[in-house]
């Protein structure tokens, strides 16, 4: 059987790193070995992330942190809020930092990843409702269009590293905001292993977000 994968590679760029993602074509195994040997390194990497992971599973006291209530899931890097501290009915843009994630149009990934991210986190969503939804600033708390930058947690789960995790969302990290970029590396690499959403080798995204942003908009 001959398998496909993506081979991926991080370089730096002005202001960011770039990923450089393709497909390869890998050595021709015998069915019952490639899935035995898929089997295993899935396990593995399972386990390596958990015992990783158990290190940081709540914000860091020491960033500033916001409670807010989410209003509107645009896509799968941005959203609507209302902050519980700030002026009551003001809604304010924030944006998910450390990935990279489809926009709507580029489909069918990124209505996958919106629809995803809503129903996670969404103002009709189970979790947010039973949780308070909160955000954890890095060393820029917003961009210069004034939208903040945030990571966003629910409990105990950080949903910029669940986006990658599922295949939602590329693992992109730019300078000075880079206090998850382990986890998120991880976590990008579980999904490509694992071959989830846009690293499913029957129909993988080809291009990156930005670079579909580049050529159609």
């Amino acid at each position: 059987m001959r398998s496909t994968n993506f081979n991926l590679g991080v370089t730096s760029v002005k202001g960011g790193f770039a990923l450089d993602y393709r497909l390869r074509k890998t050595s021709r195994l015998k069915p019952g070995r490639a899935v035995a040997l898929w089997v295993i390194a899935a396990i593995g990497l399972s386990l390596w992330l958990t015992a990783c992971q158990k290190a940081l599973v709540r914000p860091d006291p020491d960033h500033a942190t916001q409670v807010v209530q989410v209003q509107r899931v645009i896509n799968a890097q941005a959203l609507d809020v209302v902050s519980a501290q700030a002026t009551p009915g003001l809604t304010e843009r924030v944006q998910l930092i450390g990935l990279d994630a489809p926009d709507l149009e580029q489909r069918p990934w990124g209505l996958q990843a919106q629809r995803f991210l809503d129903d996670l986190i969404g103002p009709k969503s189970v979790r947010s409702q039973s949780q308070p939804v909160l955000l954890e600033f890095d060393v820029q708390p917003q961009d210069r269009f004034g939208r903040k930058l945030a990571y966003i947690w629910v409990g105990e789960l950080l949903v910029n590293e669940k986006l990658v995790a599922e295949g939602y969302a590329l693992a992109v990290l730019r300078p000075p905001n880079l206090k998850y970029e382990e986890r998120l590396r991880r976590a990008q690499e579980r999904a490509r292993l694992l071959g989830l959403g846009i690293w499913n080798p029957d129909q993988p995204m080809r291009i990156s977000p930005s670079e579909f942003r580049r050529q159609y908009q």
